[in-house]
């Protein structure tokens, strides 16, 4: 199927905050200081109720994600999924992830053709 578009399915509920997924795509790309790939975006903390905080890490793909295409065509994960220590991020077809999307903070990135 060479029209399938790929994409990645992050799952941001269990997101550490490690920065793994940002060091691993800077180290893989050799992008200069203040640039990304992906990055790490906090968004928190917020008070929501009685002792109960709202608090999440989000991987973010920038413009400069390419999906590791040069990996993907050696038969490799992307590398931020690759080394994602708690394991949220997923790379496949848009339409298998979409169909994977269950849970409330998950995000779809799909690049621009």
């Amino acid at each position: 199927m060479e029209n399938t578009r790929y994409g990645l399915l992050i799952d941001y509920e269990f997101c550490t905050g490690c920065h793994t997924c940002e060091t691993a795509c800077k180290v893989e790309h050799g992008f200069e200081t203040g640039l990304w790939g992906i990055q790490l975006k906090e968004i928190g903390p917020q008070q929501i109720g009685p002792r109960k905080w709202d608090w999440h890490y989000l991987p973010a793909p920038t413009a400069l994600c390419d999906l590791c295409a040069d990996r993907v065509a050696e038969g490799r994960w992307p590398t931020c999924v690759h080394h994602c220590q708690a394991q949220v991020i997923e790379y496949g077809p848009v339409e298998e992830l979409a169909a994977r999307m269950d849970k409330q903070f998950m995000v779809l990135y799909t690049p621009t053709a």
